[in-house]
């Protein structure tokens, strides 16, 4: 979802329809899934707002209007419904992969790295329960300004799945909205300086904001981003995790000075990332292994990012060194 500033101040929020009956009577639908794109935009509106206010605030610290008007400047912010699956969604998905390949292998339509493409498909997910250390997200910096997301909302699915009777009698499963196992969001932060782990708590009705790695860079250091993942609830495999999100960066084009910048932050154990006590709490020291682990995902700030790189530029070699490939970023 793109949630551009113009319509915020606008206020040019989407309308739901009236609904026709068949006996020429209008009533407005109440069906609650015909106003959820309006909701979510409403909500993205709602945070995008809070960000701007923020970086209001962080610049009249800082001095000059940096991070305000980088945000302006992008037009848009990003608005994604992140879902972390399951082993219930994980059994989903791989016999869907399977009945997708055995469809096209019965038309005659798989070719070899098809097939190979679908076998990988079908086994990366009964393997992701056991790597990664039971993470759902792997350790990493977020690269733009600032990123706020909704606490959390569980979903506990039966330990039962059943096969539907529709849609070619794809897979399903019963899932219930359910309290976090341990009053927990199960989103941790790496503080690499002091080598400790530290685990978020939020109120249900709360907002997260984490600062991401250009709010860092454009402050000269003054904010520090968050080196963060998302954990699994350990013992616990039918827990899905639900959360909408919105990014906001600069535009493309904004261009990085590292004039002023200290040089010694650009490593990574210097990114420490600035906790405040309220709405963490210490999970101990971090095995030593663990640690070098960290160090090894997360690649430093220094090889990512060059003086006069635009945000493009860096955002483009950030997910390259992170995933691989041309760090191309996705339309969807």
């Amino acid at each position: 979802m793109q949630l551009k500033y113009e319509q915020y101040y606008e206020r040019s929020y989407c309308q739901v329809d009236d609904v026709e009956f068949d006996n020429g009577d209008k009533e407005v639908d109440q069906d609650p899934f015909k106003k959820l794109g309006c909701t979510f935009k409403e909500l993205g509106y709602c945070m995008m707002d809070l960000g701007l206010r923020l970086a209001q605030i962080c610049d009249k610290i800082i001095g000059g209007q940096e991070l305000q008007q980088s945000l302006l400047e992008s037009g848009t912010a990003k608005g994604r419904l992140i879902h972390y699956h399951s082993s219930g969604d994980n059994y989903v998905v791989r016999e869907a992969a399977k009945k997708s390949g055995q469809a096209k292998a019965r038309n005659g339509k798989v070719k070899k790295n098809e097939q190979a493409g679908l076998k990988q498909q079908g086994t990366e997910v009964s393997k992701d329960q056991s790597s990664d250390n039971g993470l759902w997200q792997q350790w990493h910096y977020d690269y733009g300004i600032f990123t706020l997301l909704t606490v959390p909302m569980f979903l506990l699915s039966s330990h039962q799945e059943t096969l539907a009777a529709v849609n070619n009698d794809s897979p399903v499963s019963s899932e219930h909205e359910f309290p976090s196992p341990s009053g927990h969001t199960y989103l941790q932060i790496f503080d690499p300086k002091r080598n400790q782990v530290f685990m978020v708590k939020a109120p249900s009705e709360s907002l997260i904001l984490q600062v991401g790695e250009a709010a860092d860079i454009l402050s000269k250091g003054k904010l520090r981003a968050t080196l963060h993942c998302v954990c699994r609830p350990p013992k616990i495999e039918n827990y899905s995790r639900e959360t909408f999100v919105v990014f906001l960066q600069p535009a493309w084009s904004k261009q990085f000075s590292l004039l002023d910048y200290p040089l010694e932050l650009l490593a990574l154990s210097g990114q420490q990332c600035g906790l405040c006590s309220n709405g963490t709490e210490q999970s101990g020291q971090v095995p030593e292994e663990l640690s070098h682990e960290i160090q090894k995902i997360v690649p430093p700030l220094f090889s990512r990012l060059k003086d006069g790189m635009t945000f493009a530029e860096f955002s483009r070699e950030t997910t390259k060194q992170y995933y691989g490939g041309k760090g191309l970023q996705s339309n969807r």
